[in-house]
């Protein structure tokens, strides 16, 4: 898959910038699509791994942004392109599955975090938990691939999520510390690398110990 041209990929493939130009007609959340000049102005200076253009690596790291993009800003799942909507699931750690109109209807957050001593999805809406995290980590919470350790069907993955706790974590503080967490995911994916299933593995609560002042051992 190396040596791709981006650009003879689907729009899930080539990123959010091609999927949002192309989103003619899309219902955003917030009445117009979201802006990623954090992202453009703070990864290249804090990632830790630099793909190449075309890799599996890069396109794995593209379609994943595409996703978490569109389960945060688009309001009808019909209009998500990187998944194939009517049979996509995922859960966390072995937990529970959860479909594309639980994603909707919860947000990726309440999904991806659950009940937590630090966190607990069952008093967030969807707009709620985005606020919450929007707010201690108000200069972005960026997403990088680190590692791909087995290509197409079944991709598996290394990553690392991170930020800057500048704002306030549900009554705690901020640090002006960098935050973050690290995992491992396995993607299920169509032929068009549209995403089926995947199932991430990480500690969540070690992350949002960082947020609320108890690191984990």
């Amino acid at each position: 898959m190396n040596n791709e041209k981006t650009e003879d990929q689907p729009l899930h493939v080539q990123g959010r910038d091609a999927v949002i130009a192309g989103a003619a007609g899309v219902r955003w959340r917030d009445g117009e699509p979201p802006d990623y000049h954090l992202s453009k102005e703070t990864m290249p200076q804090e990632r830790t791994h630099e793909h190449a253009k075309g890799s599996l690596a890069d396109i794995v790291e593209r379609v994943v942004q595409v996703f978490e993009m569109e389960v945060s800003h688009k309001k009808d799942p019909a209009q998500w392109v990187s998944m194939v909507t009517d049979q996509f699931r995922t859960r966390v750690n072995g937990g529970p599955w959860a479909n594309s109109q639980d994603l909707v209807e919860r947000g990726s957050y309440n999904i991806l975090i659950g009940e937590n001593p630090y966190y607990s999805a069952s008093d967030e809406t969807f707009e709620s938990s985005h606020q919450i995290f929007l707010k201690a980590l108000p200069g972005g919470f960026f997403w990088e691939v680190l590692e791909v350790y087995s290509p197409p069907p079944m991709i598996t993955f290394k990553w690392r999520h991170w930020g800057t706790f500048s704002g306030p974590y549900k009554g705690f503080d901020p640090t002006g510390e960098r935050v973050e967490m690290f995992g491992v995911s396995v993607a299920r994916v169509a032929d068009d690398l549209r995403l089926l299933e995947v199932e991430h593995f990480y500690d969540n609560t070690g992350f949002l110990g960082q947020l609320a002042g108890t690191r984990s051992a």
